[in-house]
C-alpha cells in the first residue's frame, strides 16, 4: 500500500521532544497535520490548576520532575532562535520547537483543547489523514474520533505493556525492586494503553538512570520502533497484534511511592537531566 497520511498527536516536552522532532522530519511529506496538546488548556485546570493538584497528590517533591521535564522546556522555546543561532544549532530539527519545525516543513499544526472536539473534527475533514500517531499526548481518544482515521491509530508508550499504563511509566518501572524498562508501540483504544501491541523491546538502562533519563531513551527507541511498525504496515506485513490483559492503570505517582524511591536513592530528575532540558533548544 501506499504511505499512510498522518495526523500526528503530541505534548511536546523533555521526554519525547528530539525524537518526535526527528520523526517529524523524516516523515515531512507523509504528515497531514500535527495536533500540539495545550498543557494549559482550562478543562485541565490551567498551569495553576493542574500544578495544585499534583502537589496535592504526590507533594512538592514532583515540582522539580515537571519544572524539568516540561515548564522549563515550555519556558524557553520562545527564545530558541536565538540559542540556536549562539550555539551553532542552526536549523537542526531535533534543536527546533516542534511547532516551529512545522511551520518550516509547512505542515499545518492545531492547539488541541480537546482532541474530541470539533476543531480536531475540522482537521480531519480538512487533511483527510489515513492513520493517526500518538507520540507522548495527554488526551484520550474517543471512539468517534479513532474512526476519523481509516487505518486507526499507533500509540508509542515508553513502558512494557500490560505493565505500567498510565503517564508515567518509567516513574512505576523505577519504583519495582528489579527495575524493567522497555517501549511498546501499540493500537490506540478507547482504554488508555490497551490496544494489541504490534511491537516491544526491553531496554537496558544504567543503574542511576532517572525516570526523565529513561523516558528520553524509551521515546529514541520508540521512535525506531515505530519506523519498523510503519514499514511493516506500508508492505502489508504488519500482524493484527495481541491485545494484552488490561492490568491496573498507573497514574502519577502519589506520595508515598515517591518517599519510598527516596529511601532506595531512586530518583525522578538530577542536574544532568536539568542540563538536557536547559539545551534542549539550542544544541542539535
Amino acid at each position: 500500500m501506499r504511505r499512510p497520511r498522518i495526523a500526528l498527536f503530541v505534548l511536546e516536552a523533555l521526554p519525547n521532544a528530539r525524537a518526535v522532532r526527528r520523526f517529524v522530519a523524516d516523515h515531512a511529506a507523509d504528515i497531514a497535520f500535527v495536533g500540539l496538546s495545550n498543557a494549559k488548556r482550562p478543562s485541565s485546570g490551567g498551569l495553576v490548576g493542574q500544578v495544585r493538584r499534583h502537589v496535592a497528590r504526590s507533594g512538592p517533591t514532583i515540582l522539580p520532575y515537571l519544572g524539568v521535564n516540561f515548564g522549563l522546556p515550555d519556558l524557553l522555546a520562545p527564545a530558541s532562535a536565538l540559542s540556536r543561532r549562539l550555539t551553532g544549532a542552526g536549523s537542526a530539527p531535533s534543536a527546533t520547537p516542534l511547532k516551529a519545525l512545522c511551520r518550516t516543513l509547512e505542515i499545518p499544526t492545531l492547539k488541541v483543547d480537546d482532541v474530541n472536539g470539533p476543531e480536531v473534527a475540522r482537521a480531519f475533514a480538512v487533511h483527510a489523514p489515513d492513520l493517526i500517531v500518538t507520540f507522548h499526548f495527554d488526551q484520550i481518544l474517543s471512539g468517534p474520533t479513532l474512526a476519523r482515521a481509516p487505518l486507526g491509530g499507533l500509540n508509542v508508550h515508553p513502558g512494557l505493556l500490560p505493565r505500567h499504563r498510565g503517564p508515567v511509566p518509567t516513574i512505576h518501572a523505577l519504583a519495582e525492586a528489579e527495575p524493567a524498562f522497555g517501549v511498546t508501540v501499540h493500537r490506540l483504544a478507547v482504554t488508555i494503553d490497551a490496544g494489541a501491541i504490534l511491537a516491544q523491546t526491553a531496554a537496558a538502562l544504567p543503574a542511576d538512570t532517572t525516570a526523565t533519563r529513561a523516558a528520553i531513551l524509551l521515546h529514541e527507541e520508540g521512535r525506531v520502533l515505530l519506523e519498523h511498525v510503519l514499514a511493516r504496515l506500508v508492505d502489508g506485513t504488519l500482524p493484527a497484534g495481541e491485545s494484552p490483559p488490561i492490568l491496573p492503570y498507573c497514574p502519577f505517582p502519589d506520595r508515598a511511592l515517591l518517599a519510598d524511591l527516596r529511601r532506595r536513592g531512586r530518583k525522578l530528575t538530577d542536574m544532568r537531566d536539568l542540563g538536557e532540558a536547559l539545551a534542549l533548544s539550542a544544541r542539535a
